[in-house]
């Protein structure tokens, strides 16, 4: 059964942030707040636990649209390539906050999505996470935790989520109650932005 770890986001505790971090350094897989719906996800960096993070939700790793979660835009050119000064403004306007943009990928995208052409980015309005992703250095791969059953708890209520989901993942903190409604998805990848899906992120940004 997974680890249970409460944080509070107007205060996180480094202590309790650093075993979040121990966790994802180690190949662990979390289940974590963002500022949408619970996230699901690992380090970037370890290519068992990406493969554990697909095998979770059911797809193959190379063909996944997973997330890059970032502290902010500062590592943005580590995995995407340069954007026009246009597309780089509404970022600034939107992050962070309940987007997820698509965007162009680099040569330095990790093995397994070398093949793809796209990245989804994300900077989330959460401090918990934003702690995590900063004292680990780098960014959390990630996607949200998503149920067929009717009854929403088990999306939003985190001791909900870890009877659910604590069997398959090492670690699962508590932010509190997260949404049922997920970030806006906005392809900004070719010539003008694209809203892909409409979530909780205002289209004003645009």
């Amino acid at each position: 059964m997974a680890q249970y770890l409460k944080i509070y986001e107007d205060n996180p505790s480094q202590k309790a942030i650093d075993k979040v971090v121990k966790v994802l350094q180690s190949g662990g897989v979390v289940i974590y707040p963002t500022d949408t719906v619970y996230g699901l996800g690992c380090d970037i960096r370890n290519n068992k636990a990406l493969e554990k993070v697909a095998r979770i939700k059911g797809v193959k790793l190379e063909k996944a649209n997973f997330s890059f979660i970032c502290a902010d835009l500062s590592n943005l050119s580590d995995y995407v390539r340069q954007i026009d000064t246009a597309t780089f403004k509404m970022l600034k306007r939107a992050l962070p906050g309940p987007y997820t943009f698509i965007l162009p990928g680099n040569n330095n995208l990790p093995k397994v999505f070398k093949k793809k052409k796209t990245v989804g980015i994300r900077v989330p309005d959460n401090r918990i996470l934003n702690e995590i992703v900063s004292t680990l250095g780098n960014p959390i791969v990630s996607t949200s935790i998503h149920d067929e059953d009717v009854v929403k708890e088990y999306t939003t209520d985190p001791e909900l989520i870890l009877e659910k989901w604590g069997h398959l993942v090492d670690l699962v903190v508590d932010g509190g109650y997260g949404n049922h409604t997920a970030s806006t998805i906005i392809d900004a990848s070719g010539f003008e932005a694209v809203v892909v899906r409409k979530g909780i992120g205002s289209l004003d940004i645009i």
